[in-house]
């Protein structure tokens, strides 16, 4: 069976949105997941919801700390 192509527009019912929010997180925090055991790989992700809540993964505890230079990273505005 072929899914169709979904057109890229914002979702307008607010539960649909969320739900669809929740399924495609859980996704690419899997994939995140996936990529950094199968390709031992250090890996960051962080995700903001509609409503502000904070989702992250890393694969480890020192990723984002190899980063201090990265615009989004520890000590951007200081």
């Amino acid at each position: 069976m072929v899914r169709g192509k979904t057109e890229m527009k914002r979702i307008e019912n607010a539960t649909s949105r969320q739900v669809t929010f929740s399924k495609r997180r859980n996704g690419l925090l899997k994939k995140a997941f996936e990529l950094s055991v199968l390709c031992d790989a250090e890996v960051a992700l962080v995700v903001f919801s509609p409503r502000g809540r904070l989702y992250e993964f890393a694969s480890a505890t020192s990723c984002c700390h190899s980063y201090p230079k990265c615009p989004y990273g520890p000590g951007a505005h200081s």
